[in-house]
Parts: structure tokens; C-alpha cells; sequence
């Protein structure tokens, strides 16, 4: 069953290539999207249920053991994050079938997205540092094309500025496994665990800061994340919710893995990311307050929501028990599924209110409570999850990291994180009012026509989907949060992830 480690790679780029077959071919791209995301998602909910009651999965590519060779390796944590990517795939495939032009499906819009996803899904299932990189730099040459693609001129000075600073990334990044390989001669993770710990500490904290600085980067912690804002708005509203899912996100994980299983052990580098946790959701908030456009002010709030996660990881390291670290990471993982579903939902329910009104401007919007009562119904859904209103997922999210944080006695990042929970809130009563409540401007009402019954269907269905998901993640917090438990107690004793990567070599 370690073929099941495979599929999730192996799958998007056979979509990929076929996709490249039936070039300027619309109609047959649009069913490879879909059935392409589709067997991704099977696959990933295959891998997850195989993890769960077998364990830690790992295979060596071509049979090279470890850590000579490539291994991929599928804890609880990548295997539910491969789901999700499948998952968020498959809702923004379908959206983009009533959203995406022909001009950009022609110029190979769905070919990138299934090599996007592979790149996502191999940074989850890798096993080693130099693949960690090829995969990153997969995501970010399918990112960048698919930012450009179109070429308006909003979208290419948005791409030069992303571009830019992740190449700043990559090179730091490569730079890390360099002094890493140098010092320890390996790059396999799971044996990297023990030969990090045996490196005198500043020779050990130069690499972890480039990391720290790389994957920050890619994440868009603070103050490294002026880059996302001036992008995610200006490509196609299924591109900027692709990436708002799933981008920053890997950036998350990868600082999970790289401070759970090899820089664990600094008090120091853990303080230093409570305060970066804290900076970073004050000001995505703030951006977010000022913002009037809809998708730059929603792409503050990734930075502001990225925040909650980085808090979880810095808690998780500042614990002296057990107990206190497992409940730390376990509402990371639980925070991130959260975001991911209530993030992406809103960016696709401001696409269908640019679609019906014209623009992303909340002064030009208005009127669709009153002509969409369904869709501000979901939009309501979306945003009280991520403000953390109970009973839905991001109540849940949030109490967990509130809760690890009082009981690691720091009110500080507890009093910062509930601060910013309120003016969560009231930047999502800004879009409310903005674009739902009030009476629509003179004229704008007539951009409803824009939407033929079907296209307006296939951009609902995903929105549907997602509000559901964020009722069901709070309602069923209970089974969900002891998943992500499991998943956390993985991460803090490394014990079976070392033994399914090095078996008898450990």
C-alpha cells in the first residue's frame, strides 16, 4: 500500500501532461480538471485512512535505501494535508469551470493547476531537504505563470513583486541545505534528527534562521509579507483562492517539520516566533481594517490568519510537558484545515459578487442581501467561522490555541490573539455592510444579468460546499480535533516516523 505515497505526485502530472495533449482544446481541459482533481482527492482520502490505522507510511524511490536515496514519507500531518489540497483542488476546479476565460484555458490554465498541485503534494510527502526545495520551486514556477497568465498589467506587476522575493526565498533556502549537508552530510530529515542535535548550537541556529527567514517568506510572516498583498488581488479570483488555500500553507508546514523534528530544542528561535506570531496578526488585521477592495483586504487576513498558526508552532516549543506541546500542535493543525476551508470560501464568494455587481470595490458594491439572500447567507457562514464565532470551525480553532496559551501562563499572545479575533470581526462587518447590506449603487444592479443559471451554479456549488465544511468542522469538532491530536503527538515524539523512514538503521 506505500503506492498510496505515489499517487498524490503521480496524478496531477499525468492530468498535467494529458491536459497538455488537448491544447486549446476548452471543453476536454476543463473534464481533466475535474477528473484529475478528483482522483487526487480519492487518493488523498485513501492515504489518510491507510495512515491513520497502519501508521507513519514512508517508500524509497527506486529502492535506494534510506538516507541515501529519495524517500517520501506520509505521517498523520501530510496525509491530512494532502487531503485537503486534493479536496481544495477539486472545489476550485469546478469553480473554474464557470469562471476561468477561454483565453487563459487555451494558454494551459488547468495543466498548471494540476502541476501546482503536485508540487504542493510532493513538499507534503517528502522526505528529505533537497526534494523539499525542487518541490517548492515546482509551486512557485506553476504559481508564477498562473499569476501572469492573462497579462494584464496589474497581474504582471503583482507577479514581478512575487517572483522576487520568493527567488529571495529559494536562495536562502538553498543556501540552509547547503551549510546543512556541509556539516552533517546528509539531508534525509529522519536522519538529520539526530545529527542536528549534535552540532554546536551556533552552528546549528545559523541554518534554522534561514529557514525561519525562507519559509517565512513563503508564508508571509511578519515583516515578510508585503509581497501577497500586492499580487493575490490581481489575478482571477479561482487563482487568488488556489493560492490563498494552499500556498502560505506550505509555507506553515514546512516551519512545522523544520522546528518539530530538527530545531526542537532552542527556547530562543520558539520566543522569537511568539513575537512574530503576535506582529503578524496585528498587522494583517490592520491591513485588512483599511483595506476597501475585497481581495486585497481578505489577503491581509491570510497574514493576520497565518499569525494564529505561527502561534501554535512557538507554544508548541515554549512547553515543558507533554501535554501542553501535543495540544499546541494539534490546534495548529486543527487551525490551519480551518483557514484553508473559510479562506478560500470567502475569496470565491467575492468572485461571484464582482461577477454579479462588476467590481471588488466595497464602495461600488451593495444590494445582495437583498437580490442574493442565499449567497450572504454563505458569505456569513465564511466570515464568523474565521472571526471565531461558535458554533463553527474557527471557535473551535481559536479556543484550542487560547487554550494552550493560558495554560503556558502567556497572556500576552492570548490577549493579542483574542484582540485580533474581534477586529476579525469587525473587518468581515465592513465587507457585510460594504457589499451585502447596503442598497446597491445607481445602476449596478444590473450586472446580475452577467450570470447565465448554470455558470452561476457551477460558482455556488463550491461555495456550498465549503460554508458545510466549516458547520461540520465545528459541529464534529470533537472527532476532527482528536485527529489532529493524533497527528500532533507524531510531530512531538518522532519515534515512529524515524523508525518508518530508517527502520533498522535508527
Amino acid at each position: 500500500m506505500n503506492f498510496l505515497l505515489l499517487l498524490p505526485i503521480l496524478i496531477p502530472l499525468s492530468a498535467a501532461a494529458v491536459s497538455l495533449l488537448a491544447w486549446r482544446r476548452g471543453p476536454v481541459q476543463r473534464r481533466l480538471g475535474l477528473l484529475g482533481t478528483s482522483a487526487l482527492f480519492v487518493a488523498g482520502a485513501a492515504l489518510l485512512l491507510h495512515v491513520r490505522s497502519h501508521g507513519i507510511q514512508a517508500v524509497q524511490i527506486g529502492s535506494w535505501p534510506a538516507p541515501y536515496g529519495i524517500t517520501l514519507v506520509a505521517d498523520l500531518f501530510a496525509a491530512i494535508m494532502v487531503l485537503v489540497a486534493g479536496f481544495m483542488g477539486l472545489l476550485i476546479a469546478v469553480y473554474s469551470c464557470g469562471s476561468i476565460d477561454a483565453r487563459r484555458e487555451q494558454f494551459g490554465y488547468y495543466p498548471l493547476l494540476h502541476i501546482l498541485l503536485a508540487g504542493v503534494c510532493g513538499a507534503f510527502l517528502t522526505g528529505d531537504l533537497f526534494n523539499l526545495y525542487v518541490w517548492f520551486e515546482v509551486m512557485l514556477i506553476a504559481s508564477f505563470v498562473l499569476l501572469s497568465l492573462g497579462g494584464e498589467r496589474a497581474q504582471l506587476e503583482g507577479a514581478i513583486k512575487y517572483v522576487t522575493l520568493n527567488l529571495i526565498s529559494s536562495a536562502l533556502f538553498l543556501t540552509a541545505v547547503a551549510i546543512v549537508y556541509g556539516a552533517t552530510g546528509t539531508l534525509n530529515l529522519a536522519d538529520l534528527h539526530a545529527k542536528i542535535q549534535g552540532l554546536p548550537r551556533g552552528i546549528a541556529l545559523l541554518p534554522a534562521m534561514l529557514f525561519l527567514v525562507a519559509f517565512g517568506i513563503k508564508a508571509a510572516i511578519f515583516p515578510l509579507f508585503f509581497w501577497l498583498p500586492a499580487s493575490y488581488h490581481t489575478p482571477p479570483v479561482a487563482v487568488s483562492a488556489l493560492f490563498a488555500a494552499l500556498l502560505t500553507k506550505v509555507g506553515v508546514y514546512a516551519l512545522v517539520r523544520m522546528f518539530t523534528l530538527l530545531f526542537a530544542e532552542d527556547a530562543w528561535t520558539f520566543n522569537l516566533l511568539l513575537a512574530i506570531s503576535a506582529l503578524t496578526m496585528v498587522t494583517g488585521v490592520l491591513g485588512a481594517i483599511a483595506q476597501n477592495e475585497v481581495r486585497r483586504l481578505l489577503s491581509f487576513h491570510i497574514i493576520s490568519q497565518i499569525g494564529y498558526m505561527v502561534m501554535g508552532l512557538a507554544l508548541f516549543g515554549l512547553a515543558s510537558d507533554g501535554p501542553a506541546a501535543v495540544l499546541a500542535l494539534a490546534a495548529t493543525i486543527f487551525y490551519i484545515v480551518h483557514n484553508i476551508v473559510a479562506k478560500t470560501n470567502l475569496f470565491l464568494v467575492s468572485g461571484i459578487a464582482a461577477r454579479l455587481r462588476g467590481t471588488y470595490e466595497l464602495p461600488n458594491l451593495g444590494g445582495l442581501y437583498s437580490d442574493r439572500p442565499g449567497l450572504a447567507f454563505l458569505f456569513l457562514i465564511s466570515a464568523l467561522s474565521l472571526a471565531g464565532l461558535p458554533p463553527l470551525s474557527g471557535f473551535f480553532a481559536k479556543l484550542s490555541l487560547i487554550q494552550a496559551g493560558l495554560r503556558l501562563q502567556q497572556y500576552e499572545i492570548v490577549a493579542v490573539a483574542l484582540a485580533v479575533s474581534l477586529l476579525t470581526l469587525l473587518s468581515m462587518t465592513k465587507i457585510w455592510t460594504g457589499a451585502f447590506w447596503k442598497p446597491a449603487p445607481g445602476g449596478n444592479g444590473a450586472g446580475d444579468s452577467a450570470i447565465s443559471p448554470g455558470r452561476y451554479g457551477l460558482l455556488l456549488a463550491p461555495v456550498i460546499v465549503l460554508a458545510a465544511a466549516a458547520v461540520i468542522l465545528g459541529l464534529g469538532a470533537g472527532p476532527f480535533f482528536d485527529l489532529s491530536v493524533r497527528a500532533a503527538e507524531q510531530l512531538h515524539d518522532p519515534t515512529e516516523y524515524l523508525r518508518a523512514v530508517l527502520g533498522d538503521l535508527k
